[in-house]
């Protein structure tokens, strides 16, 4: 569990506005004690005026409040400030209204009040890092349409003079090595940015990215169909960064323990995966694919319902690596549930197409996060474990054994060690 301390702090400040005073001050107070710079108001009014006249990273509003509810305060704020993170507290669950409200964009997330200390201050935690990220791809988008408007620019030099086409043939190469890192530097933040928030997800991308590879060689997909379809294998769990880590793991480990409102979030994650792609104007056919990875061929999947043929050829593929790595058995039952679902989770051309490439794919390790009180003998730590200091305990690729577990567990009785490691499976 984080202490406030190690909460990262937004440059801008949160804006909190509840009517209840005495629930508002009290917020405010805690948000304070973790660091965080907080305006409150108890008049939705107050709050929207304030939001004319200074930027905030994360807004979080009460839904029933006199003059104005939450949602509309929200709706309101997006369009003043679109990057800020919008989250709506309620003592009263309206499903259809919070999914709603979600599906058009108004809102990041929900919390039912009364909440958990430390799971509000997670969520503010992954709203605060969601500004961050969206900010961050606005700053990539803007600098890549400058390049853009430049390399127009030396083009109808270029025609103009053909005397310097030499040199003018230099700068458009040097733009376009340009273009293309700062699209490979968007994709390797995000992927960063999953690895940050639940390392397993880091791992999940790299293992399909390397299925991906090898499939579109397979399928003889032309370059800009290879380059779109790898892209998406790594950002395709991108949403994920909007969900507790808490549902991450329950969703992974046992889908069907979710309840109906956690199910609703998680199925919401292709569609905030293919809106963070699309900051990166380039990417609008990776966001595609991103979002329908997880529709089947007979209409079951989410979060469109789409089936068979109306599915994105390209999504299809991915959808079969997807599934292979997200299997808890080994290797062997991975493959007898993925041929299990030919014609109705999966195309069958697809799967054909992944089992071919299966056997020549070099796919990294699979990872899997546990908890201290979790380790036994004959784990492999895929992440070396530190002290809170930066001494560390026990290396990467290490093979724990009896000693190695009870050194681990003797420190951390004496000083506390980040709670989640991680294995090979």
């Amino acid at each position: 569990m984080k202490t406030p301390d190690e909460f990262r702090i937004p440059a801008d400040p949160i804006l909190l506005v509840d009517d209840e005073k005495i629930l508002l001050s009290a917020l405010v107070q805690i948000l304070k004690h973790a660091g965080f710079e907080v305006v409150g108001f108890d008049n939705p009014l107050d709050a929207l005026a304030e939001l004319q006249k200074r930027k905030f990273s994360v807004i979080i509003s009460d839904q029933c409040m006199p003059g104005l509810t939450g949602l509309e305060l929200l709706a309101k704020a997006r369009q003043l400030q679109p990057f800020a993170t919008r989250i709506l507290t309620t003592g009263v669950l309206n499903l259809d209204t919070i999914v709603a409200a979600i599906n058009t964009g108004e809102i990041f997330r929900f919390i039912i009040k009364p909440w958990l200390h430390e799971e509000f201050l997670a969520t503010l935690q992954n709203a605060v890092q969601r500004h961050e990220l969206i900010c961050q791809n606005a700053h990539l988008q803007n600098a890549t349409q400058t390049m853009n408007t430049q390399l127009v620019e030396l083009n109808r030099s270029l025609e103009q003079q053909l005397q310097l086409t030499a040199h003018q043939n230099s700068k458009l190469g040097e733009l376009n090595t340009a273009l293309e890192t700062n699209l490979r530097r968007s994709i390797e933040l995000c992927v960063q940015t999953m690895q940050t928030y639940y390392p397993s997800l880091g791992n999940q991308a790299s293992r399909v990215a390397e299925f991906a590879r090898a499939m579109g060689q397979v399928a003889k997909l032309s370059p800009e169909e290879q380059r779109s379809l790898e892209t998406a294998a790594l950002l395709h769990d991108i949403g994920l960064v909007g969900v507790p880590r808490s549902i991450i793991r329950r969703w992974q480990e046992n889908p069907d323990k979710l309840g109906d409102a956690e199910r609703v979030l998680v199925e919401q994650h292709p569609i905030l995966g293919q809106e963070l792609a699309a900051f990166v104007s380039s990417l609008d056919q990776v966001g595609k694919i991103i979002r329908a990875h997880h529709e089947r061929v007979d209409g079951l999947g989410y979060p469109d319902r789409l089936m068979g043929e109306n599915i994105p050829w390209l999504a299809r593929l991915l959808a079969v690596p997807v599934a292979f790595t997200a299997c808890t058995g080994d290797e062997e039952t991975a493959l007898e549930q993925i041929k299990a679902g030919r014609d109705t989770a999966f195309d069958r051309e697809a799967l054909k197409i992944f089992l071919l490439a299966q056997s020549v794919a070099i796919v990294p390790r699979r990872e899997r996060q546990i908890i201290i009180g979790e380790l036994r003998p004959g784990m492999v730590l895929a992440r070396g474990i530190y002290s809170p200091t930066g001494l560390l305990l026990v290396p990467e690729g290490r093979q724990l054994n009896a000693t190695y577990i009870e050194k681990v567990l003797n420190y951390n009785r004496i000083q506390p060690l980040v709670q989640t490691l991680t294995v090979y499976c």
